[in-house]
């Protein structure tokens, strides 16, 4: 196959004078794309030494200009795709490569879920883990649902009131017209927002808006941030907005604070949570509470970590509103759920309701410390534990206080495979074995991941 002609992107020329002052590794270089990595960029190397290049693709000789060099690795730009690969595609969003969401736009999806296989595989070997032959894929079943899968999203807005993401370069924000990873009915709303907010400048001058709706976009919750919450005519604006937007069925003005505060909401329209049907149930989600991002996987997920156990009693610790906790207590006598966010305790509690489910307000940390073995000899050993960590993952006294406890089952849901190898490791030594490893393909078109790994005592 002929080599696709070069492709060139977009750059700033400097006078000859400035790039002769320039150091050398600052000046243009041929290099030769050789495999992705987490954070998605490419890895190429000049003179043996590693360097970051997004936007590329394996096998594609490329001019890149060095960007930032330190001493084990430097970061480049693509000035110009000398030779493409085959595998190259035309992005689907007028955005890409300018907004920092996406990353991976300009290739076919089965090539993105190859990169995400690779780089986990490489992750947890590095991280001296060794993976099954095979890892399980969970993904997109059609190439449309590697689209318009969040049901969540976060804007800026930029100072003339226009709603965006933050540069893939920068902080700046980038106007966008469209969104094509996100349910359409939050761009629409983030349209309509940043409109009917004009009509009350200058007493309302939002930073940033936080949109969640629905798997059918039939409902919609709102948060708008500003710096300036005073006299503010919220339930006019949450009404303008209502009448743009019909599935808005709640809204909350949320005040940034000073650095080192939190925010705090300071008006509310309408309901503060949404009724969220997954699994083959109805969760309630409130403003700011934590629930899977993919309307299209989020039930393949939940059977993915709960099907093929049950027993006396599961914990399920990081557990959010409950969307494990409560499709485990089909087929446990008992279920845990441990949670401290504020923003997700009371709506787990009404979503474990009536059901053999109990809901613990505590950091699993604390949680874990309480229950430890021999502390609590008495103490009833769970047949499964759960673990939805955030991207920090564990670390190494949750797992230390896991592998005392040892229960037969760990089911890990991780979205960082970095902290999932460390994790792992220190698992793996304390008694547990790998059963299977699952690539959860949640974040199409960006380098993200998730990985279901099922333990087990040895």
């Amino acid at each position: 196959m002929k080599p696709k002609p070069a492709k060139r992107l977009p750059t700033k020329t400097k006078p000859a004078e400035s790039r002769a002052a320039e150091p050398r590794l600052a000046q243009p270089q041929f290099v030769e794309i050789e495999k992705p990595i987490y954070g998605g960029a490419f890895l190429a190397r000049v003179e043996g030494k590693a360097v970051f290049v997004p936007l590329t693709l394996p096998g594609e000789q490329v001019r890149v200009r060095i960007t930032e060099d330190k001493r084990g690795y430097a970061t480049a730009e693509a000035e110009e795709i000398v030779s493409a690969a085959p595998q190259r595609i035309a992005p689907h969003c007028p955005h890409f490569g300018v907004c920092g969401g996406c990353h991976y736009q300009d290739t076919g999806y089965e090539t993105q879920l190859a990169f995400k296989q690779a780089i986990l595989r490489e992750t947890l070997e590095l991280g001296g883990v060794q993976p099954p032959e095979e890892i399980a894929v969970l993904a997109a079943t059609s190439q449309s649902e590697s689209w318009h899968y969040r049901n969540r999203i976060r804007l800026a807005f930029d100072a003339a009131g226009n709603p965006g993401y933050r540069g893939r370069r920068s902080h700046a924000v980038i106007p966008v017209s469209e969104c094509p990873i996100a349910a359409p009915l939050l761009i629409e709303a983030a349209q309509a927002a940043a409109e009917v907010a004009r009509q009350f400048a200058p007493a309302l001058r939002p930073t940033e808006i936080a949109l969640f709706c629905d798997a059918a976009e039939t409902a919609l919750l709102a948060s708008v941030f500003t710096v300036n919450a005073k006299s503010i005519r919220f339930g006019e604006f949450a009404n303008a907005l209502s009448a743009r937007i019909p599935a808005l069925t709640g809204a909350e003005l949320v005040a940034e604070g000073r650095p080192g505060q939190p925010p705090r909401t300071v008006a509310q329209w309408g309901a503060t949570s949404l009724a969220y049907h997954a699994a083959g149930l109805d969760y309630r989600v409130d403003h700011g509470a934590f629930f899977q991002v993919n309307r299209w996987l989020v039930d393949a997920l939940v059977e993915l970590v709960a099907a093929g156990h049950n027993g006396k009693l599961a914990w399920d610790l990081f557990a959010g509103v409950g969307l494990f906790a409560r499709r485990l207590t089909a087929s446990f006598a008992h279920v845990v759920a441990v949670e401290s966010a504020p923003s997700a305790f009371n709506a787990l509690e009404q979503n474990l309701d009536g059901t053999t489910g109990t809901a613990v307000r505590a950091a699993t940390l604390d949680f874990l410390r309480r229950s430890r073995r021999p502390a609590h000899p008495d103490l009833t050993r769970p047949d499964l534990v759960v673990v939805d960590p955030p991207r920090t993952g564990l670390g190494p006294e949750i797992t230390t206080l896991l592998a005392e406890i040892a229960a037969p089952a760990l089911v890990y849901v991780s979205c960082d495979p970095a902290t999932l190898a460390r994790d792992l490791r220190a698992l793996i030594g304390s008694g547990y074995a790998i059963h299977s490893i699952t690539l959860a393909d949640l974040f199409p078109q960006t380098f993200h991941l998730e990985t279901v790994v099922q333990l087990r005592r040895s």
